[in-house]
């Protein structure tokens, strides 16, 4: 009898080994390729989000127009170039003062804040740093740092471009985005079955309006912000009170968490340079502020919008920074809105089960479910 052993009596893989091994294969190498598109397409990903939200917000507007018969493209056009002139407008009346002050606040910062060091270590007999040791800003070192990080006229010319590319990209992004909205909406529904296009159809409606509502509640509670913190401070006589009230309203509204103290810091500790007293004042209007804003203003300007938890807002800034930079930190409050409306919409909760403390009396299940109904 032959020891040989034949092909046909060789021990075969089982057929599930081949197609398993090509399947991990193919996974490894669209992980490594999604891997590699996100890196390289994130910023473009960024302002495209950017551009979706800036048409979501003006789409209230937008139907407004459309209702009273206007074409759905010439609203869209009609509220962009209102906006923008709404902006030079501004700039046009305030744009010097607010550059002025600007360049005046920068040059007299290490000093006010010395100032207020100072101040501090006098009435409460601390030991901060002071001077030279707190901030040392000279000319020499403007003039170094200037010379380090400022490129040269081909590295200005480059980033003037590259900003400009990016803003007409955002804008035409807009434009089509919102004069297409319906139209692309429905074009997206028709690839899916009749029984997905409603679901569809409620998930875009609600993405739209909380994100929307999102941004529009917050640039009109940042509008109120800067308007009575400016004439407050002008009212007291603290300088650069335009670049100050800005500064406030922007970052005490779009800053989760700690912007409201970020916010109110830099005026309070302006005005204390000047005089410490309207320090102290800075800081009690920004304490009232803050609580008219949070029982009056907030209520009603954000009522159709998603309260967010403010550790959760905070965190998605962290993560949304640290994915996309400046851009991701910018819109992920609004998607995280956008997340949780989803899921109070179509998310599924249960009652809560509350067990007897004792063994031998188990709760009544009538008596249970009149004390909680669904």
């Amino acid at each position: 009898m032959s020891n040989d052993v034949t092909a046909t009596d060789r021990p075969r893989a089982p057929r599930w080994v081949r197609p398993t091994i090509i399947a991990v294969l193919l996974a490894v190498a669209f992980y490594q390729m999604s891997g590699w598109l996100f890196h390289n397409l994130k910023g473009f990903l960024g302002l495209l989000f950017l551009a979706w939200l800036f048409s979501v917000t003006i789409e209230p507007i937008v139907d407004l127009l459309e209702r009273r018969g206007l074409r759905r493209g010439a609203g869209t056009g009609i509220v962009l170039v209102s906006l923008f002139i709404l902006v030079v407008g501004f700039f046009a009346l305030f744009g010097a003062l607010l550059a002025e002050q600007v360049a005046q606040l920068l040059t007299t910062l290490p000093d006010a804040l010395s100032r207020v060091t100072d101040w501090a270590n006098r009435t409460f007999d601390t030991n901060f740093k002071t001077g030279d040791d707190l901030l040392h800003i000279t000319p020499d070192t403007v003039r170094d740092l200037a010379q380090r990080f400022t490129p040269g006229v081909l590295g200005v010319v480059s980033t003037l471009v590259g900003a400009l590319f990016q803003l007409l990209t955002i804008l035409l992004f807009v434009f089509y985005m919102s004069a297409q909205g319906p139209q692309m909406r429905r074009t997206i529904s028709s690839w899916f079955p009749a029984r997905q296009q409603k679901v569809i159809t409620e998930v875009w409606e609600t993405s739209v309006d909380k994100a929307g509502g999102y941004v529009v509640s917050r640039l009109i509670l940042a509008a109120f912000s800067t308007f009575f913190t400016g004439i407050f401070l002008l009212i007291i006589g603290v300088p650069y009170w335009l670049p100050l009230a800005i500064w406030t309203g922007v970052v005490s509204q779009f800053i989760p968490t700690l912007g409201t103290y970020l916010a109110i810091a830099l005026p309070a500790i302006i005005a204390a340079a000047a005089q410490p007293l309207d320090g102290v004042w800075v800081i009690v209007f920004g304490t009232l502020y803050q609580q008219v804003e949070n029982y009056v203003l907030h209520p009603r300007i954000t009522a159709r919008t998603v309260a967010i938890h403010p550790a959760v807002a905070f965190g998605s800034v962290i993560v949304g920074a640290t994915l996309f930079g400046p851009i991701g930190a910018l819109v992920s409050v609004p998607v995280v809105a956008i997340l949780q409306a989803l899921v109070e919409s179509y998310g599924t909760r249960y009652q809560l089960v509350e067990h007897s403390t004792s063994a031998e009396e188990p709760p009544d299940s009538d008596e249970d479910e009149s004390t909680h109904p669904e």
